[in-house]
């Protein structure tokens, strides 16, 4: 990767070109529970044709939406492009070594940071390993947006704002 990445700011490019190069996605912190963040997440991403993998230590062996739940990133058998954080900023750096350590193995090519997550450490390890990384940005909010899906409720859409429009004649 070069340059420093602005973690405060992400091209809708950016973020565009990661969403389409993903087709598998370990969701680490997923939650069995049909009304937990997470299985929202993975339910519209497994509807807009997503593979996704469910991690979580206390519900493995399980199935989330038909899918086998896995204690860890290591246990997963099959190749996966991204790891979606849903765990605290702390530990979040520990999900993100783990990704860099199966890298190669696993063919990972990027760590997200679900919203109010965010570790500047660990993103940076993670860089350094070639890595993309998003932190505090939720894949299902901005897959709408990208898409025009969230933008008839005005969700950072640009296209409804408090301001009048300015009114050109001619």
């Amino acid at each position: 990767m070069s340059g420093k990445i602005d973690h405060d700011s992400y091209s809708d490019a950016s973020l565009r070109n990661l969403l389409n190069s993903v087709k598998s996605v370990a969701v680490v912190g997923a939650s069995p529970n049909w009304n937990r963040p997470s299985y929202f997440v993975m339910k519209y991403l497994q509807d807009k044709g997503y593979r996704i993998l469910p991690v979580n230590p206390r519900a493995a062996g399980e199935e989330i939406l038909g899918e086998k739940v896995y204690a860890s990133l290591a246990e997963i058998p099959e190749n996966f492009d991204m790891v979606d954080v849903f765990r605290n900023s702390e530990v979040a750096g520990a999900v993100t070594d783990e990704a860099i350590a199966l890298k190669d193995s696993k063919d990972i090519k990027a760590i997200w940071m679900q919203l109010t997550v965010r570790n500047d450490a660990a993103a940076a390890r993670a860089e350094a390993a070639g890595l993309q990384v998003v932190m505090d940005r939720c894949p299902k909010i901005e897959f709408g947006r990208l898409n025009s899906e969230l933008s008839w409720g005005g969700f950072n859409s640009k296209v409804i704002s408090a301001k009048r429009r300015k009114v050109r004649i001619g």
